[in-house]
């Protein structure tokens, strides 16, 4: 695996209005460092979005990261990041990862244990369970980090989506748009990431969205979610940079107009949603065109 590197700025040189617009942050912090698991398998709902999320609102801040991109063969020791994304894809690159991870599980298992934060969307989430059985009946284990398991269901949930996150006590709405057939069901090891405002959520019967447990984090909602939910990537980058410092950190508040505005647009779309299923079955189609 190839050192850590910076993650380079693009865009703008001036990435107004936030870097005018943020307040005296210490500058003496060392880089977020960042594993981005799969990021040529698991990407085909742009979640790498979420890694640009986290990045920029460090960087805005005056903290450094360092991204190592960790693919297929590649078994790092996840101890030494402070942050593991894992995202999602569809079953036959999902498959794929299913059998490389469990290589991957012992060291995941350990950073989790030592509190190194980790975010999943999807199939992250269901690799991080116990295992996942797909509607061909193929069956992929998982790493067991989450107490839950999946099966592939007859509908596929694809609709925009919201849910309640609450976390130190803090509890806000989190926008995000699901795609997913899998039926998701915690054990009691595990708790909910949020609850359902509009969407199907991890099944579309019990009301749950996700999952966490400590410091694993775990959701359907894609978007990618993290950019158009500024008040939860920041709480991922504090829970993140209080662990590896060893002191509590709250992060400098950042003009977040934009971000706020994708956010207010993507629950709206949701509520209009609301209690209208726009799920697909895919037992019904037949190369695209439905039966009569």
């Amino acid at each position: 695996m190839t050192a850590p590197t910076a993650l380079e700025a693009t865009g703008p040189q001036t990435p107004a209005p936030h870097a005018r617009r943020v307040r005296a942050q210490r500058r003496d912090h060392r880089p977020l460092r960042i594993a981005h698991l799969y990021p040529s398998l698991l990407n085909v709902a742009g979640d790498g979005g979420n890694l640009i999320a986290i990045s920029r609102r460090a960087e805005w801040r005056g903290i450094r990261v360092e991204v190592a991109a960790v693919e297929k063969g590649e078994t790092p020791d996840f101890r030494k990041f402070d942050v593991v994304l894992f995202h999602g894809g569809q079953d036959v690159e999902m498959a794929v990862a299913a059998d490389d991870f469990a290589k991957k599980t012992p060291s995941l298992r350990e950073a989790v244990d030592e509190g190194v934060l980790v975010f999943a969307v999807c199939a992250g989430l269901q690799l991080l369970g116990h295992r996942y059985i797909s509607n061909a009946g193929e069956e992929m284990i998982g790493a067991g980090i989450l107490d839950l398991e999946t099966r592939g269901g007859p509908q596929r949930f694809m609709q925009h989506a919201a849910c309640r996150v609450t976390i130190d006590g803090v509890t806000d709405t989190v926008v995000g748009f699901e795609n997913h057939s899998g039926l998701t069901t915690l054990g009691p090891g595990c708790e909910a990431f949020g609850l359902v405002v509009a969407g199907a959520g991890n099944n579309g019967r019990d009301g749950l969205e996700g999952a966490r447990s400590g410091n694993v984090f775990a959701t359907y909602l894609h978007g990618p979610v993290l950019p158009k939910n500024p008040w939860l990537t920041d709480r991922l980058i504090e829970i993140a940079v209080s662990r590896a410092e060893g002191a509590p950190f709250t992060l400098a508040p950042l003009d977040d107009q934009l971000e706020l505005r994708a956010h207010e647009v993507g629950l709206a779309k949701a509520m209009a949603n609301r209690g209208r299923r726009t799920a697909l079955e895919p037992a019904k189609l037949v190369r695209g065109l439905k039966r009569k």
